[in-house]
């Protein structure tokens, strides 16, 4: 899998993620409807081939998408 997988607009979501914040506070944060975060969130744990946002996080940090 090569670097840079993920739209700008999915990394801010998971870094958002990663913070704590509820799929409603991210969307508020953003300016996006929870459907948007929701989407956004199923799209990169498809790009990834996982299940699951925690997994997600866990391809992610490893790919060095996003980071601690």
């Amino acid at each position: 899998m090569s670097k840079g997988i993920l739209t700008p607009r999915e990394r801010e979501v998971f870094e958002l993620l990663i913070l704590n914040k509820t799929t409603k506070e991210i969307a508020s944060k953003l300016g996006i409807s929870e459907k948007t975060v929701r989407n956004h969130i199923s799209n990169a744990m498809q790009k990834l081939g996982v299940k699951g946002r925690a997994s997600a996080v866990v391809e992610l940090l490893k790919l060095k998408e996003i980071s601690l």
